[in-house]
């Protein structure tokens, strides 16, 4: 593709990015296949490729308009256009560019506004997050049907987390949603890794970053990864540390691009790159060979979230660990496709989550399971609030299918 940056943004780090990515595409139309969003709307600049001719045109100078950001704001993110594409565009990096230049030249309505704002304010901020989620519960019943389906009836307690007695150690992110809405899937982990020998330590700081970044809030987003490898820093001088695990996959995928998105950061930028060079999903530090089973168990239907197939491409191991602990995977039709939760999506575009949820738990009860895991704090909210199957993180299944 040949492309003729406007001079605002061609000399600027983000305009050789976005330079380098727009070039690759070749407009070929192998994305649209695997867009979930094209697959609803049948809008071509509601797919890859039409987003990125948005995305070029506004990178060049072109006029922007409320309905490009439309189109740009449909997207989830998912980046299965990346799984598909024959010539390795870069998609979600060329979208966060797109987005900043498309927000920075369109002016939002105060309700999309607002609507962002709170966001930004209360979902990366675990104290108010948590604070808010007790009243929630409390007047549960009172709440409109799109709200009270995202507060959960009920909170299972997190259990024992062992004492650090080992040798090995590994630091867990504990996030800013998850502790409040499931706070027995960081214990769940530090029990079965106790059991393999390895200590895992809960360590201070709060959100990753990918909340605020992906709000186009951008530099908060970076203020917030500064904060977290603050936080984590003296740990890691320290030594003795393995590596960082997150239990939740859109955490995950982020903190594993910390060293590309803070590179032009000079204070940060090596700390940053050791930090992402740590960073493992619980799945990565957990040996296949390491699980027996002792019985069979449930029926599960696996939901890959698209950060953990697609954002770090990990594809198969939870899934692996599942059957070897003697639990049945049922199939799912269209795995690849995104549930639609995707960080606040569900909260900003509504109906065509719902659309995406229906779809996708359509795919995952085919089969007829008794649970519905996940690897992912977002996508077992949104896909519990369309469903009465249980929905479970996977690592919660592995620690009972462990237990004596």
């Amino acid at each position: 593709m040949q492309t003729l940056l406007a001079d605002f943004i061609r000399d600027t780090p983000e305009g050789r990015e976005a330079d380098a990515i727009l070039r690759k595409c070749v407009h070929c139309g192998f994305c649209t296949a695997t867009c979930p969003t094209y697959q609803v709307i049948g809008d071509d600049l509601d797919s890859p490729r039409g987003r990125i001719y948005l995305m070029k045109r506004a990178l060049e100078g072109a006029p922007v308009t409320d309905r490009t950001r439309l189109h740009l704001d449909r997207c989830l993110t998912c980046r299965a256009c990346e799984t598909t594409c024959p010539s390795g565009v870069r998609y979600g990096r060329l979208v966060d560019i797109g987005r900043a230049i498309v927000e920075a030249r369109t002016g939002r309505p105060w309700s999309e506004r607002l609507q962002r704002a709170i966001c930004s304010l209360v979902l990366p901020r675990a104290g108010l997050f948590a604070g808010l989620l007790v009243l929630g519960r409390m007047f549960r019943a009172l709440l409109p049907p799109a709200l009270k389906e995202k507060v959960p009836e009920r909170i299972t307690a997190p259990g024992v987390w062992p004492a650090a007695r080992h040798p090995r150690k590994m630091l867990v992110l504990r996030g800013c949603v998850q502790p409040s809405l499931a706070p027995g899937i960081n214990a769940a982990a530090a029990r079965v890794l106790d059991r393999l020998g390895i200590s895992l330590v809960e360590a201070p700081g709060g959100c990753c970053g990918a909340l605020r970044f992906h709000l186009n809030r951008q530099d908060d987003g970076r203020d917030d990864m500064r904060a977290l490898i603050d936080a984590w820093w003296p740990a890691i001088e320290e030594g003795g540390v393995e590596a960082i695990v997150t239990t939740a996959s859109g955490c995950g995928v982020t903190i594993k691009e910390y060293g590309e998105l803070l590179e032009h950061d000079p204070a940060y930028r090596e700390k940053a790159a050791r930090v992402s060079a740590l960073a493992r999903d619980i799945a990565e530090a957990i040996p296949p060979e390491a699980i027996r089973a002792h019985r069979a168990r449930a029926k599960v239907a696996f939901q890959a979230p698209c950060t953990l197939q697609h954002g770090m491409r990990i594809r198969g191991a939870a899934e692996a660990l599942l059957d070897r602990a003697g639990y049945e995977l049922t199939p799912v039709v269209d795995g690849h496709l995104c549930c639609g939760s995707a960080g606040t999506y569900s909260i900003l575009q509504p109906e065509l989550s719902r659309t995406l949820r229906a779809r996708k738990l359509d795919s995952l009860q085919g089969g007829r399971p008794e649970i519905i895991a996940t690897a992912n704090i977002g996508c077992l909210s949104h896909l519990q609030g369309g469903t009465a199957t249980p929905v479970r993180h996977w690592i919660e299944l592995l620690d009972e299918a462990m237990q004596p």
